[in-house]
């Protein structure tokens, strides 16, 4: 009696839940349309479209794309959009280690990729079936779970990020050493953090010697494969730039933050806006042969800047509009745009300033 009881509840409650669900979906899809039509359309000097993908160019096939700083809130949305729209796609997740706590931050990755859905259930004490036990859902099929690969690093070591850029086609960086513009030392008292900063002071900063690193592993692996291409087709090293089609995606996304978007704020290794920028220009005249596109995010506001509005976009070297010190971006349509800029012709080899709303 008592058992039958426990199954009767169990399935009112799974029934509420779906119930629950139901609205949810029914509430979003009714949100998307009403937030698409708040959006105020674009100055003549700015583009709607800016990080929109290219139909020529695409990720279709297998291609593998780097995720630097997968367990940073950005970083993880990142993963969560490139899995459930390019089916097809390969995704290593890069996390940062610092010595045993090495498992900091995987909690936001798994749970925006969608690693903790599913249906648990436990029995009851009384019962036979003293067991709990946890199953994926059927919903959970879209999530491609199985294209995504998880990969601790220290960017700060060179032959580490040598060997998670080995077969990877293109790279998305989300990582910093900043909370907003303080290091995250000093924001969040991170223990791990000042103990290494501590520890070695002159070890290196993740904004230029990690990007570095990573640049240059993805430089020689590129190099490699052009060369393992050129042997098989017989060709020689000095054809090898034309080994590869132009439909290819960008290599590198880099995020980075506009000029505006925080005030300045000094470290023993330089300013913030400073290293930032240090960092963009490092790509641009140390990797030549990679192709890039530098996406300077305006200021995050995922609480009052709603998500699925239209990306506005301005080239950095033109801005100068007094609005943008206001501009804001929700970071679901930040991680959409960083994804988007690896198949958008027009954002190849620019600098691009991003935001979605004024406040």
């Amino acid at each position: 009696m008592a058992c039958q009881e426990a199954e009767d509840e169990a399935a009112r409650l799974k029934q509420k839940a779906e119930e629950l669900r139901q609205q949810i979906r029914n509430m979003e899809a009714s949100l998307g349309n009403e937030r698409r039509n708040r959006q105020p359309a674009p100055t003549p000097t700015q583009s709607a479209v800016g990080v929109q993908a290219d139909e020529n160019v695409s990720l279709q096939g297998k291609r593998v794309v780097l995720v630097v700083g997968a367990n940073g809130r950005l970083g993880s949305m990142v993963c969560r959009h490139l899995l459930r729209n390019n089916p097809n796609t390969e995704v290593v997740a890069c996390v940062h280690v610092v010595g045993e706590n090495s498992s900091r931050g995987y909690g936001r990755l798994s749970y925006e990729v969608g690693a903790e859905d599913g249906v648990g259930s436990i029995g009851a004490a009384w019962s036979e079936e003293r067991t709990a036990t946890f199953t994926y859902s059927d919903e959970m099929k879209d999530y491609n779970l199985q294209n995504l690969r998880v990969v601790e690093a220290e960017l700060l070591d060179p032959l580490q990020c040598a060997t998670i850029t080995e077969g990877v086609d293109c790279v998305i960086w989300c990582a910093t050493d900043f909370n907003g513009n303080r290091p995250r030392a000093v924001s969040g008292l991170n223990v791990a953090f000042l103990f290494r900063a501590v520890a070695d002071p002159l070890k290196g900063r993740v904004e230029i010697e990690g990007l570095r690193n990573i640049l240059g592993g993805l430089k020689q692996n590129k190099r490699d494969a052009s060369g393992a291409l050129d042997a098989v087709l017989g060709k020689t090293s000095l054809s090898s730039t034309s080994s590869f089609s132009k439909n290819d995606p960008v290599d590198v996304v880099l995020v980075s933050a506009a000029p505006e978007a925080f005030q300045d704020f000094e470290t023993p290794f330089g300013t913030f806006n400073g290293l930032k920028r240090e960092g963009e220009e490092l790509l641009k005249n140390e990797f030549p042969s990679l192709s890039y596109s530098i996406l300077q995010m305006s200021k995050y506001e995922d609480n009052f800047v709603q998500e699925s509005l239209d990306i506005l976009t301005e080239e950095s070297s033109d801005s100068n509009s007094e609005d943008a010190v206001r501009r804001r971006i929700n970071r679901r349509d930040a991680a959409r745009a960083a994804v988007d800029a690896l198949t958008n012709k027009e954002g190849k080899g620019k600098t691009l300033q991003v935001w979605t709303a004024i406040r």
